[in-house]
């Protein structure tokens, strides 16, 4: 038996290629509107204009952001080889921006009062990392 295998037989869990230009602007103080620009397919971008929109009370803007993001994310998985389910560990760096889109995605859709679309949101993000529900809140 392999150290690595996976006793309780659910698929692996899903590291996204990291991709350090997005993050390296975004901590150097360039803002989310133009590293999403410059990298529309950056869940970091994209879940950081839906903070920034959250925060100033523009919850439809910040679904809409959370949205984007989160489906850049699930492109992203795909192409990584994820099949709908499975862990999407906080702890690989390039899966937080996913996360993070995923949880504004949740939280905006809170605010605007889609119960289910929260509920869902929330479950799919602690089934992919209980670390990144429990560090997003």
């Amino acid at each position: 038996m392999s150290i690595h295998e996976n006793l309780l037989g659910g698929p692996p869990p899903t590291h996204l290629p990291d991709d350090p230009e997005p993050r390296e602007l975004l901590a150097s103080g360039a803002t989310p509107a133009d590293v999403a620009g410059r990298y529309p397919t950056s869940s970091l971008a994209w879940a950081r204009l839906a903070d920034e929109a959250f925060e100033r009370d523009s919850v439809v803007e910040s679904y809409a952001y959370a949205r984007t993001g989160y489906h850049r994310g699930l492109d992203a998985l795909r192409r990584s080889g994820w099949k709908g389910h499975g862990p999407v560990p906080w702890e690989h760096e390039p899966n937080r921006g996913f996360l993070r889109a995923l949880h504004a995605l949740a939280r905006a859709a809170q605010a605007i009062g889609e119960q289910e679309e929260y509920e869902r949101c929330t479950q799919f993000l602690k089934d992919s990392s209980p670390t990144a529900a429990q560090v997003l809140g």
